[in-house]
């Protein structure tokens, strides 16, 4: 890949809109051994991924979708050319994703090529020297899954087991680090974050697939409707378990972990802060105990009185989606991971929807400045993956949110170099802020 005259001129733009990284540049080095990465998601940059939950619903009438995912960045054929990408930053790891619905297409029905498909993505990390950090579960799941009720089903865990297990025996050699499940904590409580009236088009798009498939509940993965919040909170609780022992059964030595959202939930002891807190993230910081580590995944903070959430300062810089861009909320969430769950902690994704890149460039380096502030404080923190590596398909709404470090051309699938790239590159090299 090229990188042409205007996008040097444009990094160096960026790297003049990150005075923490221009100014301290070495002064606050990281630990020897940190990670340093970028993260993608298989559904939400493969392509094409027919036999999936989110597949169905998002051409499904009506859909809550504002698109359909399509070919997305290409990725299912283009994954070298994504690993050249993170290469070319200086970065030392690649988080991606096992899309179940392509390697278990039909229940108990493992696809042979498809397992040797991820199996030379992660040679592919080896030979670039990326460690591969790899997402058992990144929200999708296969079709007959979410027909089956999904993980309002007393079965899931169980099945999600046997993916795991058959999954790990190809693979399981080859990966560096091994999540579960990737923001389980989200099921059941997404319409406190999302926009109000999506709960119910969901809702109506969920019933519509059932319908069309004959079955009496189709509960995808990433569903923000769910019928019974606190039976998928167990499913999924259940499944993170057993998950996590058919991928140890198979190599012992494996760091294993669990990716959460957290938002950092900030307030007092009489605010609703602490009861936030536990809400969102305590029964899965307390079965984190239980891993190697715990992946935290920060976007933002919300600030809490005793009646409610407060609104951001009237000169807060927002992002696309109209939330507050706060650098010091990775580090609050980081710190609150840590107290709970007492394991070490990766930042499995961080990052900003912005279609002004200074904002991503700006937010990089001052985040990083506050999680070193953590890590000097005590706090085991090992690793830093951005979401994302490239502009992708972010669920529900389609393309039009831009987290990427790359922007793809969605006709040609050109990858182009943000200058936000070469902030987090130049951090990494220099493996200091």
């Amino acid at each position: 890949m090229e990188i042409d005259r205007r996008t040097v001129l444009a990094a160096g733009a960026a790297l003049a809109a990150a005075p923490a990284l221009a100014t301290t540049r070495g002064a606050r080095r990281f630990p020897k051994g940190f990670l340093w990465g970028a993260a993608t998601a298989a559904h939400q940059v493969e392509g094409n991924n027919v036999n999936s939950d989110c597949w169905w619903l998002e051409n499904t009438r009506p859909s809550v979708f504002a698109e359909p995912s399509g070919d997305a960045c290409n990725s299912f054929a283009l994954w070298r050319t994504d690993m050249d990408l993170v290469q070319r930053m200086g970065l030392g790891a690649y988080r991606f994703s096992l899309e179940w619905a392509r390697i278990e297409p039909e229940p108990g029905r493992f696809s042979i090529a498809m397992l040797d498909h991820y199996k030379g993505m992660i040679a592919g990390c080896r030979a670039r020297g990326l460690e591969p950090f790899v997402t058992f579960n990144h929200f999708t799941t296969p079709r007959w899954f979410a027909a089956r009720g999904g993980w309002m089903n007393a079965q899931g865990p169980e099945l999600f087991a046997r993916f795991c297990d058959r999954a790990a025996r190809h693979l399981a050699d080859g990966i560096g680090h091994a999540t579960t499940l990737n923001e389980p904590n989200l099921a059941g409580v997404l319409g406190d974050i999302l926009p109000a009236g999506l709960l119910d088009a969901d809702k109506a798009m969920a019933e519509a697939a059932a319908k069309s498939l004959g079955v009496p509940l189709f509960l995808a993965g990433n569903a923000l409707w769910v019928p019974d919040a606190a039976q998928v909170k167990a499913h999924l609780l259940a499944a993170h378990k057993a998950g996590r022992a058919a991928i140890k059964a198979v190599r012992g030595d494996l760091p294993v972990g669990v990716s959460l959202a957290m938002l950092d939930e900030q307030g007092g002891p009489d605010t609703l802060a602490p009861a936030m807190r536990e809400k969102y993230y305590g029964d899965w910081l307390r079965a984190a105990r239980g891993d190697e580590f715990v992946g935290v995944q920060n976007y933002e903070r919300n600030v809490w009185s005793a009646t409610g959430k407060l609104p951001p300062p009237a000169n807060a810089v927002r992002n696309m989606m109209g939330g507050e861009v706060y650098a010091p909320s990775l580090a609050g969430a980081v710190r609150h991971a840590w107290d709970v769950a007492r394991v070490p902690v990766y930042v499995t994704e961080h990052g900003v929807s912005a279609t002004d890149d200074s904002v991503r460039a700006r937010l990089i380096g001052d985040a990083l400045a506050e999680l070193h502030k953590a890590i000097g404080d005590g706090v085991p923190v090992k690793g830093y993956l951005h979401w994302s590596l490239l502009d992708n398909f972010e669920w529900v709404f389609g393309y039009k949110f831009k987290f990427g470090l790359h922007s793809v051309d969605p006709v040609t699938f050109k990858r182009t170099p943000k200058p936000s790239a070469a902030v987090l590159g130049r951090i990494a090299r220099a493996h200091a802020v």
